[in-house]
């Protein structure tokens, strides 16, 4: 007797099952595909939908690829837009993953719908996936109190009544989700036990680790607006291990927020190297954006902070930090219209937000745009309301932060005396803190405190513990103790002036080499040099690379809009083809970096153009150059390290700076 199509398409389910119990992905797509195809041949368009929910869910979560994700969910959509209300509707409705869905307004739609079905024909668990993807795009929007309201109600569904453990995994996702925007980190610690209790979050293979890292990512989020850097990158690097010991593929959340910190760190390679292949999600477009901005590329920090608020629409709390970037980008490129459009913007979206660290990020955004414009009183009152409104017992380093912003705004209206508190207050709070200041702070901190500082030293004995570096034209100018000596700029002064700028951060060589070299911006991507490792990671191919990516990421996400899905694939197809080619020159995922890669090159050019710069010092300086060949440490990952008890160098201001080539 013939086994009919929907025979065919139960035995392809259950058969799906038992290979993603094996972790065998490839086998799950090939039946989930085959029971498509039985069920829709059978005209049964309610299980063909569910199935392609599932197929969906795999290539969004097993596979990274949200493109054909939400093609499936798409397809879904459609073979029950025309079915009587169901049931499936509602599933259908959330298939996506909450953090996935990038307007708040297209997550609500979809979660009432999705809430009316689940009510009305008793499903708990659509339910329990509704209530908490609503309360996300209620606190994405600004709804912060209305959306934690539902997000709590997901959470006692979640710990109670749900039957399945992934629709209820989903919503702990949502739930961790809105916590980390809102930084609203005592929440997540009210949940957490229950959470862990009812198995949701654990070491197990699946949903438990998948929540167990996104949770330990929400922590170290925490960790890092408190300042305790070391911290968070232990717990990070953790949740990394343990979710890919457990799951045998690479972690997002752990990932995407430990990029972060590479970036606010100087460590930008290592950074890229996290974010490849990631920034189609969500949360990875601040991430990005701000490596683009860290990096000096003010154009893709501008295109990556556009794309991700056109994407974006209605959210507010994400939109904030992308508008953020979007004003420094702004006012990096010159353009202070623009800049000036970015802050109403940002002025407009904050206007009601209460979390404090949202406000602020735009309170020092908005001061930089009026000492742009010449308005420094403007942007001191700005400043001096922000310090006062913000409790750094809770957010010490985003306080920190305001005072050296408000510490810089006093010294350019000419406050001195005004400055120089704000920069000792200021010092104060970072040397309780364990962060890595930009060189510029850094600079800035100990000129409005050297007055203050020397007057403290004047009964002590004299002894001079730190020697400078200062760039004049074509020439570096090193002192100590009294003594100077001119040496001609070259890429070996770079390098170390580099290093000694960012005290304690680790910096790949290929950073380096960036900021030495320059990145030049012009030409496309030569698609004959894909195969080589050498050519692709040259400082003007990893420029071209990174903007392709930018504008196949826009590219894409205009044909999803448009549900031109073949394109949407094609486009897809290209995207991973790049991201592959750098992955495997980065050598990353156990790959061999080729002997004469870029990355190689550059641990060698480096290492000999340091050292012999070093020599140099050495011969002019001895007792100073000594003290940095000891506190510099060269490889693929360079770093200065000035110990308490020796000779200290530091970078000064030159009169006329120029870029080597």
């Amino acid at each position: 007797m013939r086994v009919s199509a929907v025979e065919e398409a139960e035995r392809a389910l259950e058969a799906a099952g038992e290979a993603f119990a094996r972790f065998d992905i490839d086998a799950v797509v090939a039946h989930l595909s085959a029971a498509i195809r039985g069920f829709t041949a059978a005209g049964d368009a309610r299980r063909a939908a569910m199935a392609c929910v599932q197929l969906g869910d795999v290539y969004a979560n097993a596979l990274g690829n949200l493109t054909a994700s939400r093609a499936w969910f798409i397809r879904a959509g459609r073979l029950v837009e025309a079915e009587p209300p169901c049931v499936e509707q509602g599933w259908v409705a959330i298939a996506a993953m909450g953090c996935d869905v990038d307007d708040p307004a297209d997550l609500l739609a979809a979660a009432e719908l999705a809430l009316d079905r689940a009510r009305t024909f008793g499903d708990v668990d659509l339910e329990t996936k509704a209530l908490a993807d609503a309360g996300l795009a209620h606190v994405q929007a600004g709804r912060v109190v209305q959306g934690m309201a539902l997000l709590d109600e997901a959470m006692a569904l979640a710990c109670g009544m749900s039957d399945s453990t992934d629709s209820a995994a989903k919503s702990v996702c949502s739930f961790f989700t809105a916590c980390y925007y809102a930084a609203d980190f005592s929440r997540v610690a009210s949940w957490t036990d229950l959470l862990r209790r009812r198995g949701l979050i654990g070491l197990a293979p699946g949903g438990p680790v998948f929540l167990s890292s996104h949770c330990d990512s929400v922590q170290a989020s925490l960790l890092v607006e408190l300042g305790r850097w070391n911290e968070a990158e232990v717990v990070l690097l953790r949740a990394k291990a343990e979710f890919e010991s457990a799951m045998h593929m690479p972690n997002w959340h752990p990932d995407i927020a430990l990029a972060d910190l590479r970036t606010r760190q100087g460590r930008f390679a290592e950074a890229e190297a996290l974010l490849l292949g990631k920034d189609q999600a969500a949360d990875a477009l601040l991430p990005a954006a701000r490596l683009h901005r860290a990096r000096g590329d003010h154009d893709l920090a501008r295109a990556s902070a556009r794309r991700g608020l056109r994407a974006l629409g209605q959210d507010r709390l994400r939109a904030v930090e992308l508008l953020t970037v979007l004003v420094d980008a702004e006012l990096g490129r010159g353009d202070i219209d623009a800049a000036n459009a970015a802050c109403a913007d940002l002025t407009q979206r904050t206007s009601d937000i209460d979390v404090p660290a949202l406000q602020a990020r735009a309170d020092a955004a908005q001061a930089r745009v009026l000492i742009a414009c010449g308005d420094v009183s403007h942007a001191v009152t700005v400043l001096e309301t922000a310090v006062d409104r913000l409790d750094g017992r809770h957010l010490p380093f985003a306080r920190a932060s305001l005072l050296i912003d408000l510490a810089g705004a006093r010294d350019v209206a000419g406050d001195a005396a005004g400055a120089r508190a704000d920069a000792l207050s200021a010092s104060t709070a970072l040397a309780a803190l364990d962060v890595v200041v930009a060189p510029e702070v850094a600079e800035l901190l100990a000129r409005l405190t050297e007055t203050t500082h020397a007057r403290s030293r004047s009964t002590a004995p004299a002894r001079t513990t730190t020697a400078t570096l200062t760039l004049d034209g074509k020439w570096w100018l090193a002192s100590f103790a009294g003594a100077s000596v001119r040496l001609q700029d070259t890429k070996g002064l770079r390098y170390i002036a580099d290093l000694v700028a960012h005290p304690g951060a680790e910096r790949h060589a290929l950073d380096l080499v960036d900021h030495v070299e320059g990145v030049d911006a012009a030409g496309g991507i030569d698609r004959r040099a894909l195969g080589d490792a050498g050519p692709l990671l040259d400082a003007r191919a990893r420029a071209t690379y990174r903007r392709r990516v930018e504008e196949l990421r826009g590219e894409v996400n205009d044909a999803l809009d448009a549900e031109r899905l073949e394109t949407a694939e094609r486009l897809q197809d290209e995207l991973d083809q790049l991201v592959r080619q750098l992955a495997q020159a980065f050598g990353l995922g156990g790959r061999e970096r080729p002997a004469a890669s870029a990355v190689e090159r550059a641990r060698l050019n480096v290492t000999r153009a340091v050292r012999s710069a070093i020599t140099k010092l050495v011969e002019a300086l001895p007792d100073a150059g000594c003290a940095l060949d000891r506190h510099i440490r060269t490889g693929l990952y360079c770093t200065y390290r000035p110990a308490d008890d020796d000779i200290r160098w530091i970078v000064q201001s030159g009169v006329n700076e120029t870029r080597s080539r």
